[in-house]
């Protein structure tokens, strides 16, 4: 069993309330999960208006392919127009 970890720092310009900024991170967080199939959650920064850091964990038997899904939700992320993609960490664990 493989177990593919990433976080990722979100930056919002503009919001001005904790209720947009969590609007669009529920947004972001629903989208990525029905597309990729994955566990994710805001993890940090619950109580900034402008930031949130969400957290990925993928499970599988191949590397290859959590490598393939985190370019893909990275790609995906970057896409979206209503943040700045940041920092970005990602580790693969085998057990």
């Amino acid at each position: 069993m493989i177990v593919g970890v990433m976080t990722a720092n979100l930056s919002m310009q503009g919001i001005t309330s904790l209720k947009g900024k969590r609007s669009i991170v529920k947004s972001v967080i629903g989208r990525l999960k029905s597309r990729f199939n994955i566990s994710i959650s805001e993890v940090d920064h619950q109580d900034s208006k402008a930031s949130a850091v969400v957290g990925i964990a993928i499970v599988s038997n191949d590397a290859q392919f959590i490598d393939r899904q985190f370019d893909a939700i990275i790609s995906f992320m970057r896409n979206d127009g209503r943040f700045y993609l940041g920092q970005i960490e990602r580790e693969t664990f085998g057990i």
